[in-house]
């Protein structure tokens, strides 16, 4: 509890006080660098997408681009059960609680090396046949299977990252793990542009170049919880499980991950649908993707702060500060990303012309624009409110909901209303409908459940 308190009180300038004073300089000083961190992490792929659709072919491109939902729901479960990290740990920091920091600290640790070696067992070993799961065509497949492959040789190194700054976020550091992306971020940029360009490699150079990038960034954030103060220093020759915070973690962080294994699973039957349009289609959803996940961080680094936030200080008893802090997110967010979607709506041409020189492709990546991204901002009501109630300690609520809400919904529409009406853009509207109906279900249970948690927890004080 002693250190704890000497890191609340020194003022440090690397780490956000989240129970006193202001909020909003404190929330936007929190989210921005997790924006800036979620943008460079997706340019990693979007770099590999952008060399090889520039300086390789469009089939090249199809197969780095047609990898990305494949990837999300092999990860999602292990970066949700981070957020169970990160959760444990800020509630632990609430509570002036250094004992349970340690124990939680080493318990993530464990998990990170751990389902890291399982991802890439499971790469190295199903990518092919999922890849034929997905219809994804004759002429593509071979080369998505090498880029898959290799690229889940570098998934121990991303769980590390992953669960190390959560740690991070957890004491209010989103600096730091933002500058080692910055460093990974030039390795891999560097990396491509030598192994494609100077040393004419395919997808398996930009493959590798991401597993290089990784490692950096893994070695940077290990390095950076070693020499952390105590409760948080990270012991390397003590990294063991901890079966009490081994529990907690998962009863926030599974159902978390199994949304986020849902969520891409719906995405799978979306993209296997877009596979059915041709390679130029496959490559124009895959340039459009990158700027549909770039303004997802925006969305994504203020659901994170509200998690962070909302558990501190539901710790130590602020509830009017967590209706403050959840408030605050859902303007914020809602408000940055909509400027930022119309801006690349406005620009869709342009902006889809830096991934490819190929008309078509060009054509199909405007046209995902215009009917997925102009919505997005939708998203930020159910991200923002299902965030608030995993820091309230209720995970599998906004799980159950979304699963519903987007993942059902994705699901019916690609399997009855696809086949009738089979067109691009009728594919793609299902997009903003699950955002909608998503976002009013979470929201109404949001509301509902933290009116009865904060009045039970006053009256029992």
């Amino acid at each position: 509890m002693q250190e704890v308190e000497k890191m609340i009180k020194s003022g440090n300038t690397v780490r956000v006080d989240m129970l006193h004073g202001p909020l909003l300089g404190k929330i936007m000083v929190f989210a921005l660098p997790l924006i800036a961190s979620g943008i460079l992490q997706q340019s990693f792929n979007a770099v590999d997408v952008a060399v090889v659709g520039r300086f390789c072919s469009s089939h090249a491109l199809a197969a780095v681009g047609s990898n990305g939902a494949l990837i999300n729901i092999m990860v999602n479960l292990f970066l949700g059960i981070s957020v169970g990290a990160n959760v444990v740990i800020a509630n632990y920091i609430g509570r002036r609680n250094d004992s349970g920091i340690r124990r939680a600290v080493s318990t993530a640790t464990f998990i990170a090396l751990a389902s890291g070696l399982l991802l890439m067992l499971i790469g190295l070993l199903f990518a092919r046949p999922i890849l034929e799961m997905m219809n994804t065509p004759a002429d593509v497949i071979e080369l998505a299977s090498l880029y898959l492959r290799i690229y889940f040789l570098g998934m121990p190194f991303m769980m590390v990252y992953n669960f190390g700054a959560a740690i991070m976020r957890s004491m209010g550091d989103t600096r730091r793990p933002f500058y080692a992306l910055v460093i990974a971020g030039i390795v891999n940029t560097c990396l491509n542009l030598l192994l494609v360009i100077v040393l004419g490699m395919g997808v398996e150079g930009v493959a590798i170049a991401t597993v290089i990038a990784n490692g950096v960034n893994a070695a940077i954030i290990v390095w950076l919880l070693c020499r952390e103060p105590e409760p948080f220093c990270l012991n390397l020759r003590n990294i063991k499980i901890e079966q009490s915070e081994l529990k907690k973690i998962l009863q926030i962080g599974v159902p978390a991950g199994v949304q986020g294994m849902v969520f891409s699973f719906a995405n799978i039957f979306i993209q296997s649908t877009v596979n059915t349009f041709g390679a130029a289609a496959i490559a124009g959803s895959a340039a459009a993707l990158n700027y549909e996940s770039y303004c997802y961080f925006i969305i994504s680094a203020f659901a994170q702060s509200t998690v962070a936030f909302v558990s501190q200080n539901y710790g130590a008893g602020e509830h009017q500060r967590c209706r403050r802090v959840v408030r605050l997110c859902m303007m914020l967010s809602m408000g940055i990303s909509l400027v930022l979607n119309l801006l690349i709506v406005w620009q869709s041409r342009l902006c889809a012309g830096i991934f490819s020189t190929s008309p078509e492709v060009i054509d199909f990546a405007a046209r995902r624009i215009h009917v997925a991204l102009m919505f997005q901002w939708i998203a930020c009501s159910y991200e923002i409110s299902g965030a608030a109630l995993r820091g309230l300690g209720h995970s599998m609520t906004p799980t159950v909901i979304t699963i519903f809400g987007t993942c059902v919904l994705r699901l019916l529409w690609v399997y009855f209303v696809s086949p009738i009406y089979h067109s691009f853009e009728v594919l793609l509207i299902v997009y903003p409908i699950s955002w909608l109906v998503t976002g009013i279900a979470m929201l109404l249970t949001y509301r509902a459940i933290e009116r009865r948690m904060f009045a039970t927890r006053l009256r029992s004080v």
